[in-house]
């Protein structure tokens, strides 16, 4: 797990490796290796050993930082193309949420807004190219408006600014919002995916309202390319067993998190196609001076 624990890949991850172990006959045990956003353990991966006992958690965000290295003028600490995909697990479209006293009611109040003062909107995220900054950066280009962004050191920062009334929106994934959309004091405007969230079923999506803004914080099991093919189909099966048994959907359900399972065929295809989207997203905010 390339986070502090804690984290999304962590709270999928555990209960995973737990049910895995089933079938394995093997210890899985999860070992959280942070740094720089998570490029410190999704690059331990790539370059670490190939049979098959080191894997990775990864996220979207995966997809994220050798772009964004390439932007700033430095070498990645991985290529995508070092990682073998097992399986797609859980996939969560972000929410743009708002305070439930402010003045935004809808979308449309939202962008009127940015378009009468460009530029002067401001937003949180989790950091700098983070997942929660490239989102809101995919519905800005959609929506042809120009908005301020301010980074936070995490989701967690980025939501206490929103409620603080230091910015006035932000993009946040679903389990993280909805305690505070249901307690009333965030509004929920629209949702990044490609059909309604189960648990917000009233919110629309962005692509209903016509904005073609469309973005998943996913995660998924990866490891080392080099992984010979009777490791990489073992643990295929290991972790289908997992990801679609009762067991490990209760676990998701109480964390608010849909399980989104592809094996690894449909996977690639579902992060190649996440990848293009992020990378033309990056190019776009292009290379930010972090102060």
């Amino acid at each position: 797990v390339p986070f502090p624990p804690g984290g999304v890949s962590e709270i999928v991850g555990r209960p995973l490796a737990s049910i895995m172990e089933k079938s394995l006959k093997l210890p899985v045990v999860l070992i959280n290796r942070p740094g720089a956003g998570g490029a410190v353990g999704m690059a331990s991966v790539a370059k670490g050993p190939a049979a098959g006992y080191t894997i990775l958690m990864g996220l979207s965000s995966i997809s994220i930082f050798p772009v964004a290295d390439r932007i700033n003028g430095k070498e990645p600490p991985y290529e995508l193309k070092d990682f073998a995909p097992i399986a797609l697990v859980t996939a969560d479209p972000t929410v743009l949420v708002v305070r439930a006293d402010g003045p935004y009611k809808s979308v449309k109040d939202f962008v009127d807004a940015a378009k009468a003062h460009p530029g002067k909107i401001n937003y949180s995220s989790s950091g700098v190219y983070g997942t929660l900054h490239v989102a809101m950066e995919i519905f800005a280009n959609a929506a042809d408006i120009k908005l301020f962004h301010i980074p936070y050191q995490g989701g967690g920062p980025a939501v206490t600014a929103l409620l603080g009334g230091q910015v006035e929106a932000s993009p946040q994934g679903p389990a993280a919002a909805i305690g505070q959309i249901k307690a009333g004091k965030m509004r929920a405007l629209a949702g990044w995916g490609a059909k309604r969230l189960k648990l917000l079923p009233d919110i629309p999506t962005f692509k209903e309202l016509g904005y073609d803004a469309e973005f998943y914080i996913w995660t998924g099991v990866l490891v080392p390319a080099s992984t010979p093919a009777p490791v990489v189909n073992k643990l295929r099966e290991a972790v289908r067993v997992a990801a679609t048994s009762d067991e490990f959907k209760a676990a998701m359900e109480k964390v608010s998190t849909p399980v989104a399972y592809l094996d690894a065929p449909e996977f690639q295809k579902y992060w190649d196609k996440d990848a293009a989207r992020l990378k033309a997203a990056l190019e776009k905010i292009g290379k930010v001076e972090e102060k």
